[in-house]
């Protein structure tokens, strides 16, 4: 018999609680919702009010993995969703994790949480920037080190502060509050930056993603500010052969990195890190840290006028970004 669990008052069915979901480990579903209600508080503050797409591994990463951003057939009458009107379907419509019930719920489907930069209700009309670094191998998040220390330090000269994680993968996603700022200007922005840390450092760091130029290097990938796409949120599992997370981390780590794993989180890190640190993108939720877009361009550029912002299916592996 399936179990029922009461989560603030809803009904969620829980299934398979003792299947191993990451080999390697051991790790099971049971423990994927376990960690997801212990690190509930850090990643709704993150996710709630955005629409959510699922990258879905029931079986665990060696199994199928499919990419839907369409509510799952037997979502729950109480699950909130919003409009995201897409060219083939207008009246299409997505998930919005805005509490404890839903994401006990969507975390029972076995699922990593991905996110646009713009929050339900304003699509296209960004309050994040995000910068995906993804290592070419042999580079490493190594590499990756040395191209967000840059990238860090290039956004505060136009007045922005970077935060760090992990993508829970190979590589570091950067990411930047933004007052609310068109998509297209925003990506625009981005592109810029990451062909500016190419000229800057031509031999560690590419903008092009063609697979021909990637080796050894990092690619730094803009396209995730368009308004169609999305980036592994903060605080989800990945599907990948260890339970890792794409978890947030302070600039001393980044800067004391030296191998590739000084810079890997499993579920049963994050807990004590957030005993000892908090939640490190906290102030990416803070409205009143909010940066904006150098004035009077579309691109970045050193020329460019800095207005200042405040304070000073696919098959096996298509879809969501790293």
């Amino acid at each position: 018999m399936t179990p029922i669990t009461m989560v603030e008052g809803r009904r969620i069915a829980l299934s398979n609680l003792d299947k191993v979901l990451y080999p390697r480990t051991g790790f099971t579903k049971g423990e994927v919702l376990h960690y997801y209600a212990t690190v509930a508080a850090v990643l709704l503050a993150h996710v709630h009010d955005r629409p959510v797409s699922f990258l879905r591994y029931p079986d665990g990463p060696d199994g199928q993995l499919f990419f839907t951003k369409n509510p799952p057939p037997g979502t729950p009458e109480w699950v909130r969703t919003t409009p995201v009107p897409r060219s083939e379907d207008p009246s299409a419509r997505q998930v919005v994790v805005a509490d404890m019930p839903t994401l006990m719920w969507a975390a029972n489907l076995v699922v990593e949480f991905h996110t646009p930069q713009w929050p339900a209700g304003a699509p296209a009309v960004a309050d994040r920037l995000i910068l995906d670094l993804d290592p070419g191998p042999p580079a490493t998040i190594v590499e990756c080190r040395t191209a967000a220390l840059w990238l860090r330090d290039r956004l505060a000269a136009d007045g922005l502060r970077a935060y760090a994680k992990t993508s829970g993968s190979k590589g570091m996603h950067l990411a930047v509050s933004l007052e609310p700022t068109p998509s297209e200007q925003v990506s625009a922005y981005a592109k810029a930056l990451a062909q500016e840390a190419e000229r800057e450092l031509p031999e560690l760091v590419v903008h092009r993603m063609a697979k021909a130029l990637r080796p050894g290097k990092v690619f730094v990938d803009h396209s995730q500010n368009a308004a169609a796409k999305t980036t592994a949120a903060p605080y989800t599992l990945r599907a990948r052969a260890l339970p890792t997370v794409s978890a947030p981390v302070s600039w001393a780590e980044v800067e004391a990195c030296r191998d590739p794993a000084d810079l890997v989180f499993l579920a049963d890190d994050i807990a004590p890190r957030l005993a000892r640190d908090g939640d490190l993108f906290a102030p990416l939720t803070d409205p009143d840290r909010a940066g904006r877009l150098p004035r009077g361009t579309r691109g970045a550029g050193r020329g460019a006028a800095r207005g200042g912002g405040r304070g000073a299916h696919r098959g096996r592996r298509a879809g969501p970004p790293s």
